[in-house]
């Protein structure tokens, strides 16, 4: 029982980081029906400019949490960029020309590019990122949890609420809202559903860069540590439906866990066939995700 408490712990941290990612191809959805498959290349690139920003203070004297929350704001603010970048280069004429699959390869196109920028920039080999927190592990129950852990779960959960929380209370959020619920309608009454794109891809590449520093304290950091998290959070999205924010955080749990489970009881060679699985059975039985509404088309 200790055991499964200790892989339920693990996989709900791992969960959590595959959820922000999945709450990033959410936002883009939303208001564009479009995807951003270069998300793991973001979550990449916010944990490499962060392992560069964190040791450019910690050479200046700060210590290791001074100079990580310091460094989350320069990240946030990357990622922001990055994604706004990556809807004007590569997503706004296929939106504007209605193509189906312009916007496909110019998002996979740019994760391309950024992977082979990183990798001439920071090297091919994996890199420390100094964890902020300490090491040493805490024990409830016989259950042994990393601070670092904990750290990730509360600020996934918080970066979801505060976005939620802009979304809903802010002009600019109901402006987001409106351009997801009729984006034809949103632009008659004078939004700029083109900003409004632009800014969820900006808020999608954020939450990306802002998941890659939470998991990289925990991780090793690389150029090529953002493409199986990619992939895995993109399931994560059509298994909890891409339409819910309740259903990300569930999928994302549910494919950390079952991971974990099936990496330590069968075998780790296996630990990725449970949730292709599940994915498969909710493509078959329903494709909209366990928690997505069904749309209907009017022809």
């Amino acid at each position: 029982m200790q055991i499964l408490g200790q892989l339920i712990v693990s996989g709900i941290s791992v969960g959590m980081i595959y959820g922000v990612i999945a709450f990033g191809y959410q936002l883009t959805f939303a208001t564009s029906k479009t995807l951003n498959f270069g998300q793991g290349e973001a979550l990449m690139l916010g944990a490499l400019v962060g392992l560069t920003t964190i040791n450019f203070l910690i050479g200046a004297g700060l210590g290791n949490l001074a100079a990580f929350l310091i460094m989350l704001p320069v990240v946030c603010v990357f990622g922001l960029l990055q994604g706004a970048a990556v809807e004007f280069f590569g997503v706004r004429q296929a939106v504007k020309n209605k193509s189906d699959s312009g916007w496909i390869m110019a998002t996979i196109a740019l994760g391309i590019i950024f992977k082979n920028m990183a990798e001439n920039i920071w090297g091919h080999d994996a890199l420390r990122f100094p964890s902020p927190l300490p090491e040493a592990a805490i024990s409830f129950g016989g259950v042994r949890i990393q601070p670092m852990e904990i750290a990730i779960v509360i600020g996934a959960i918080a970066l979801m609420i505060a976005i939620e929380i802009f979304n809903r209370r802010s002009i600019y959020g109901k402006a987001v809202i409106a351009t997801a619920n009729d984006r034809d309608a949103a632009g008659l009454m004078g939004i700029d559903t083109r900003l409004v794109i632009m800014f969820s891809y900006a808020l999608s590449s954020m939450s990306a860069a802002f998941a890659g520093v939470l998991v990289a304290p925990v991780t090793l950091t690389g150029a090529t540590m953002g493409a199986a998290l990619g992939l895995k959070a993109f399931a994560v999205a059509i298994i909890g439906g891409l339409s819910s924010g309740i259903g990300v955080v569930v999928g994302g749990l549910i494919l950390g866990i079952t991971e974990n489970l099936t990496g330590f009881y069968i075998s780790t060679g296996y630990k990725d066939v449970p949730g292709l699985l599940l994915l498969l059975l909710v493509l078959s039985l329903k494709p909209a995700g366990l928690f997505g509404a069904k749309a209907i088309k009017k022809v």
